[in-house]
């Protein structure tokens, strides 16, 4: 079977003291990505072990922490020589939290709701129950909401006076309670 290549010729190369673009971990990923994904296509098992996933997520977390050092040791040559799925898996991490996903408030409910979602399928019945119940408690659905209701009664000022007049008034009649004398004992 033979393989065809559709090659971009016009894809900008970065300036030679453009050092964050021509480190940039998240378009590295994201092109050993694609070139996994269109080999995966052809027969490339692309399947994640728990080895690649600990992989993706060590690469995503330290890239969190400091995106210039991360990306300079994360050259081409290294991320070529990693396994296919843990790539991939690295570049979805990347382009799922590495961009403007914080600014889009919908994008970030989106998101965690579509990931409980994936959570329901779970194998442990209590992470399966814990993402039905929070799903449930989205306002959208709204079945698990506690509701309070709150009732508010109107009146008029004169009412809000006379009302007040009262209190007042009662807090002016108080008389003083008398106590009787108490003995003084010395020892």
């Amino acid at each position: 079977m033979s393989l065809h290549l559709d090659v971009n010729s016009g894809v900008p190369v970065p300036a030679k003291d453009d050092l964050a673009g021509q480190k940039d971990l998240i378009r590295n990923a994201k092109a050993a990505a694609n070139a996994a994904r269109l080999l995966s296509h052809h027969g490339l098992d692309v399947t994640p072990t728990p080895e690649d996933r600990k992989h993706a997520a060590t690469l995503a977390t330290s890239y969190a922490q400091d995106p210039m050092s991360t990306s300079s040791s994360a050259t081409p040559s290294r991320i070529g020589a990693m396994p296919p799925a843990a790539v991939m898996l690295t570049a979805e991490i990347l382009n799922d939290f590495g961009h403007e996903i914080v600014k889009d408030s919908v994008k970030v409910r989106n998101l965690v709701m579509n990931k409980l979602v994936q959570e329901t399928d779970n194998p442990d019945p209590r992470i399966r129950i814990r993402a039905l119940e929070l799903l449930g408690k989205i306002t959208d659905v709204g079945l698990f909401t506690e509701r309070s209701e709150v009732t508010v009664t109107h009146q008029t000022a004169e009412d809000l006076r006379a009302r007040l007049r009262d209190k007042l008034s009662t807090l002016r009649d108080v008389t003083p309670v008398e106590t009787p004398d108490a003995e003084i004992i010395d020892d």
